[in-house]
This record gives structure tokens, C-alpha cells and sequence, in this order.
């Protein structure tokens, strides 16, 4: 049991490096995955220098291991998501440049080109700019979230969630794009027309597929081949 709580707290400390060498991390953020009765989460030291030893195990909503002193003031919403979603094992919290930008709105982040799928269906911000810090905000954030895999934070990041770690980063870094290409085809005013729903709904039935292999990607393009990597361990 020890050995493969260590292993978790590498798999876990590798996707923070990983987030940060994808540029989806600006100072502040955190990575969690799910343990059998809570979760282990990064702690505040800079996540471009994360080891196991900074990594924290919340145990039943309580810091028990790692450096307590250290736990994210934000904690309480991945407690929140874990308890709303049941097949949530990971979640990625970050500071992407144009997610941060189309987050000074409340508006829905739309879908304008397909691989922005990966991110979800459907993209929400949530209406609220203080940071996540009680159990009463963390429930609505959760709420906010629903059956989605990613959302935004009004004026304060995002976050995208998966089954695993590396699923968890990989739909970050396409909740980046997403915003990317939506921001400069406004700005551009290209493709701006909206597309019917049923489309949509074709076009993402190969989400999946594209979801395996951009795990992949991310993987070999960010990830440290030289450490076990996120989605490695048992």
C-alpha cells in the first residue's frame, strides 16, 4: 500500500511538471487524483519543481500527509468535484493565458473547430471571481462543472477534469486551444456563424478516438521520459 501511494504521489508531481512544460500554469495551480477515501494534491511550492515529497494526501476532506502547511487554499473544490462525480479520478487547475482571457466574461466558451472537442461538449464559466476557498463555494463550482470535463473560473483560470491524470492535463491543454482559436476567429471575425447543434454532436463522436491519441501526444511532447510518467503507474 505504501509503494503504490508513492507511486501516485510521482504520477501526480509528474503531471505538474508536465502542465507547466505545456505552458498551461503561470505561478499557481495544482493537480489531484483520486484515492480510495480522498486525494492526493500538490502543494503550493512551485509546481515546475514537484516531487512526491510535495505532494499531499487528503484524507475524508483532512490533510493527513505530506506538507499539510502547504495545502492549496482551493482544496475544498477538488474535495467538491470528487464528491459530485464518482468517475472523476483527476483534475487540472491552471492559469492558460487564453483561457484567462475569455474568463474575464461569463459567456459559454463555444466550439469553433473540432479537436476543441477534446475539452468537452460544453464549456461554462463560473460566475464567481474569489478564490475557491470554502466548502459553500466549492459546491456551487461543482455545480457549475455538472457532467462537464472542463469550465473556466471567472477572472481566475480553469480547470479540466478526466478519469486519470493524463486525461486530466490532455483536455487542459485543449480547453487552451479551444479558447485560442475562438478568441482570434472573433478577433479576426472569421468563422464566427454558428453551427447547428446536430453537427456539433456528429462531429464529436470521434472525440474519443481523438482523446487516446492526443493522450498520447501529450505525453511523449511534455511528459519526462526519463521518470515514470502520469498514466504509467498502477
Amino acid at each position: 500500500m505504501i509503494s503504490i501511494l508513492r507511486s501516485r504521489r510521482s504520477d501526480v508531481a509528474a503531471t505538474a511538471r508536465m502542465v507547466v512544460s505545456a505552458g498551461l500554469v503561470e505561478a499557481f495551480g495544482h493537480v489531484s487524483a483520486r484515492t480510495e477515501r480522498g486525494f492526493l494534491i500538490t502543494s503550493t511550492r512551485p509546481m515546475s519543481e514537484c516531487t512526491a515529497e510535495d505532494v499531499i494526501l487528503v484524507d475524508a476532506g483532512v490533510p493527513v500527509q505530506g506538507p499539510v502547511d502547504r495545502l492549496p487554499l482551493e482544496a475544498p473544490m477538488h474535495d467538491a468535484i470528487y464528491r459530485a462525480r464518482p468517475g472523476v479520478g483527476a483534475i487540472c487547475r491552471g492559469h492558460p493565458p487564453f483561457a484567462v482571457t475569455w474568463g474575464i466574461t461569463t459567456e459559454r466558451l463555444p466550439l469553433r473547430h473540432g479537436l476543441g472537442g477534446i475539452a468537452g461538449a460544453v464549456v461554462k464559466v463560473h460566475p464567481e471571481i474569489e478564490l475557491v476557498k470554502s466548502a459553500d463555494h466549492a459546491h456551487r463550482v461543482a455545480a457549475t462543472l455538472g457532467d462537464d470535463f472542463s469550465m473556466l473560473l471567472e477572472a481566475n483560470g480553469a480547470l479540466s477534469v478526466g478519469s486519470d491524470l493524463l486525461e486530466a492535463a490532455t483536455r487542459l491543454w485543449f480547453l487552451e486551444e479551444r479558447a485560442r482559436v475562438a478568441l482570434q476567429a472573433r478577433s479576426a471575425r472569421i468563422g464566427v456563424e454558428s453551427r447547428p447543434e446536430r453537427l456539433w454532436k456528429l462531429r464529436m463522436e470521434d472525440s474519443g478516438a481523438e482523446l487516446v491519441r492526443a493522450k498520447r501526444w501529450m505525453l511523449q511532447t511534455f511528459g519526462e521520459p526519463s521518470r515514470t510518467g502520469p498514466g504509467r503507474g498502477p
